[in-house]
């Protein structure tokens, strides 16, 4: 094994680290802003707009997020002029960079709103019957009753979808975004040395999945603590 290459490209994986990182947060919050609406309308009485909600996250589980990402970048790009944003010794240009962000939360946003709909549905109805009692409008109870009960099953799921992200975010490096893989495929050609740089990814990816995993559960253990008999 030749790990040689460290020495000199170390910056480059620290950098396609840190764009990995921007992607999966920008990604997972915008992701979450859609798959909660998405969730509300697939819920919503009112015919047309369930089928909306119902049509936008079949056709985006049901398609390859490759080809999501190929087909959103062509069709967005022409709205984001070229510039380039340095991330340590690695240069993105945001041409590229916010339409595939932008790809990547529709396609998150599908599955967290199915997500966060198990997670309402699983509250109990007595919940919502109660608020109404109360006087609470619909709206009102959805935020304040509902909600932050179906946090707590929404929260390991969607901690899930967070690492997924991180990992997905690899498959920008097809529009050519310089991501932990991006950098990884630069200091092969650089180095003339093909296979060691990507256990080098490999084990980034691995370091900030597991370490948002443990930190997910740490949260989920702290929410727990009110809800324990």
């Amino acid at each position: 094994m030749n790990f040689s290459f460290l020495d000199k490209y170390l910056s480059y994986f620290a950098s396609g680290a840190g764009i990995t990182v921007i992607i999966s947060l920008v990604t997972v919050v915008l992701g979450t802003l859609i798959g909660l609406v998405m969730a509300l309308l697939k819920l919503s009485k009112h015919k047309p707009l369930n089928w909306l909600a119902n049509i936008y996250i079949e056709v985006l589980r049901g398609t390859p997020m490759l080809l999501q990402i190929m087909i959103g970048f062509l069709v967005l790009q022409g709205f984001f002029p070229s510039k380039d944003l340095e991330v340590g010794v690695l240069t993105v240009d945001l041409g590229r960079l916010i339409p595939g962000m932008i790809v990547l939360s529709l396609n998150s946003g599908a599955y967290v709103a199915e997500i966060i709909r198990g997670g309402i549905t699983a509250v109990n109805y007595g919940q919502t019957e109660a608020a109404h009692s109360l006087g609470l409008r619909p709206a009102q109870t959805m935020r304040y009753v509902i909600l932050p009960q179906a946090l707590r099953n929404i929260l390991p799921p969607l901690g899930n979808e967070f690492i997924t992200l991180i990992k997905d975010s690899s498959l920008l490096t097809a529009i050519g975004i310089n991501e932990l893989m991006g950098s990884a495929q630069i200091v092969i050609s650089n180095s003339y040395i093909p296979l060691e740089p990507y256990f080098v990814a490999a084990a980034l990816y691995f370091v900030m999945t597991f370490v948002t995993s443990r930190l997910l559960n740490l949260w989920e253990k702290k929410l727990g603590k009110g809800y324990q008999r």
